[in-house]
């Protein structure tokens, strides 16, 4: 269940942890097992739970890293990040198309830097960036299943929100399929509608002003 909730599988685990304990780990059952795991950036072996590995930020060394100096002078960057690989749904591309309509979006990023570690990584990547307004937009249902971004998953999606608002960005929330209010701001709806997506546009001039949002709205056509 925490597997499925976290949307990772044995098989990460499996490469993370140290090649003695693999066969160990191959058959465990207890998230509050220990094992020593091996850092994605070549740092020392460091002794975690299943649970603290998969909910949890890195090694020690990585997360002093992520709050030194030099990373927090690029904290907040939006970036393209090359191969990313994040499963794209029909209704996340739609909704990229209606906003698309309203202002223009930067197609150049998908990644942002973030003053800690998340899931062993120093950056996010949010749905759609809207980088002019440091603003993220995250379209969430419950899926087929009816259980994601709840639970565990949740908890993952507001410390996420939290990282990008450290670093001067604010996350707006579309929460669709009967999911409640989440986050500071949140658009509730059954499905995707173009009501939702004036909503999120409504909440960017909210966030940041109208000035900012005028700048990179397109102009609609006049009805005559």
């Amino acid at each position: 269940m925490l597997l499925h909730e976290t949307h990772r599988s044995r098989s990460e685990l499996l490469a993370r942890v140290a090649p003695p304990q693999r066969a160990a780990l191959a058959r465990e059952t207890r998230v509050g097992a220990n094992y020593d795991w091996r850092c994605a950036r070549g740092h020392d072996r460091y002794p975690a739970t299943v649970r603290e590995v998969l909910t949890g930020p890195s090694c020690a060394k990585c997360r002093a890293n992520a709050a030194g100096p030099a990373a927090s002078r690029e904290a907040g960057l939006a970036f393209m990040k090359p191969g990313l690989k994040v499963g794209t749904s029909m209704v996340e591309q739609r909704l990229r198309m209606l906003l698309g309509e309203r202002i223009r979006l930067h197609h150049r990023v998908n990644a942002v830097r973030i003053a800690r570690m998340f899931y062993g990584k120093q950056e996010v990547w949010p749905d759609i960036l809207v980088p002019q307004l440091r603003i993220a937009i995250e379209y969430d249902d419950p899926g087929r299943s009816r259980r994601a971004h709840r639970g565990l998953k949740e908890a993952s999606d507001l410390e996420k929100d939290e990282a990008l608002r450290e670093v001067g960005w604010e996350v707006i929330r579309i929460r669709a399929g009967g999911l409640e209010p989440f986050g500071t701001y949140s658009v509730v709806c059954r499905s995707l509608t173009v009501a939702a997506v004036d909503e999120v546009v409504t909440l960017m001039r909210q966030i940041r002003g109208d000035d900012p949002v005028d700048a990179i709205a397109i102009q609609q056509p006049a009805v005559s």
